[in-house]
């Protein structure tokens, strides 16, 4: 099964919160669970939707603490205005659909790459607390200009640390697999096909495998790292791994399929941490975490902390892919997941 990330996380009791991207799904998700569990002053949910914010906004019955602001991370004006007096912030803003960002690659860059350097400059310049940003497991080793520019807004995130020098926000990336349910996942796709009574599945390649969270789950490992974050670590869950074949067999166990193909840019297996991020790697009971290789300001990233008391080195050669994963996700535990998801309503 997955983890629920449940050790401690931050008090948000009283602070500031912006998430860029607040309308997509780990938004909505993350603005639910804190308004639950929490009592913030303000939470700023920074997007380009109009429409999506409005639902938002209805979804949650106009809360007092929710402010909406329409914005594009490309605009580093708007996003330092939005952020005065913002303790602190979660970016989730990206162009994530890896054919759109093939064919769109200019596009894709001005949205990861530079919004990513724009997400620096305004948390610099207003002096929030902490900056998580959230990345992909494609960033690992990355093969389409999607995960590359996921990679290249990872470095930004982590070197930004040397900009701050320990006086002003603290930066870190948390890296995760597939989201269950979210928008663009295969399950909803396969449930929609399987209620329409198709009787083949499009299945790419028998053969591939994917590491599977949750959104809440998601949303419980962002915030369990931002409490414990010190500034440059690249946060990993340990998750579980599925074929994509068993996947769909756990929602029809007698559905047929045809290979499509692998779709280009498209991996068989899944990666989050390389052989050679693993010399920087450390393991935890619940997470792996990738250590910033480069520190200009020791008295700034103090990993001997209590946080990180009973972190270990990952061996030799280690490889966390999602092929080679000691943790598989049963079809049962698949199963129970979706039903969780459904009652929630928020994954």
């Amino acid at each position: 099964m997955i983890h629920g990330f449940e050790q401690p996380m931050p008090s948000l009791d009283g602070k500031t919160i912006m998430v860029t991207g607040g309308t997509g799904s780990f938004g909505s998700a993350f603005v639910e669970m804190v308004l639950e569990r929490w009592s913030p002053r303000r939470i700023i949910v920074f997007s380009r939707d109009e429409m999506k914010q409005l639902l938002m906004s209805q979804r949650f019955g106009q809360h007092d603490a929710l402010r909406f602001f329409i914005g594009d991370v490309r605009d580093v004006d708007r996003l330092e205005l939005a952020m005065r007096e913002v303790d602190l912030v979660v970016h989730a803003a990206a162009l994530k659909q890896v054919p759109a960002a093939e064919y769109n690659p200019i596009e894709c860059i001005k949205t990861n790459v530079h919004g990513a350097e724009n997400v620096v400059k305004a948390s610099l310049r207003t002096k929030v607390q902490k900056v998580v940003a959230l990345s992909t497991d494609k960033a690992a080793s990355p093969l389409n200009l999607y995960g590359a520019s996921k990679l290249a807004a990872d470095k930004i995130f982590v070197a930004a640390n040397n900009l701050s020098a320990g006086r002003g926000p603290k930066f870190s990336v948390v890296r995760y697999g597939n989201v269950l349910g979210s928008r663009g996942s295969v399950v909803p796709l396969f449930s929609r096909l399987i209620a329409e009574g198709v009787k083949r599945l499009p299945i790419t390649d028998e053969r591939m495998t994917r590491f599977w969270i949750t959104l809440g789950q998601g949303v419980s490992f962002v915030l369990s790292s931002m409490e414990m974050m010190r500034g440059g670590e690249i946060f990993i869950p340990k998750i579980p791994s599925m074929k994509i074949t068993e996947l769909a067999r756990a929602l029809k166990p007698d559905i047929a399929f045809d290979t499509v193909g692998i779709r280009p840019g498209e991996k068989l297996h899944e990666v989050m941490i390389t052989e050679d991020d693993a010399r920087s790697t450390i393991e935890m009971e619940d997470r792996y975490v990738i250590l910033p290789i480069i520190v200009f300001d020791p008295g700034h990233v103090a990993h001997d902390s209590e946080a990180f008391a009973n972190a270990r080195p990952v061996p030799e050669g280690f490889r966390y892919s999602s092929d080679s994963n000691a943790e598989w996700l049963a079809q049962d535990d698949l199963l129970a997941l979706i039903r969780e998801i459904d009652v929630h309503g928020n994954d």
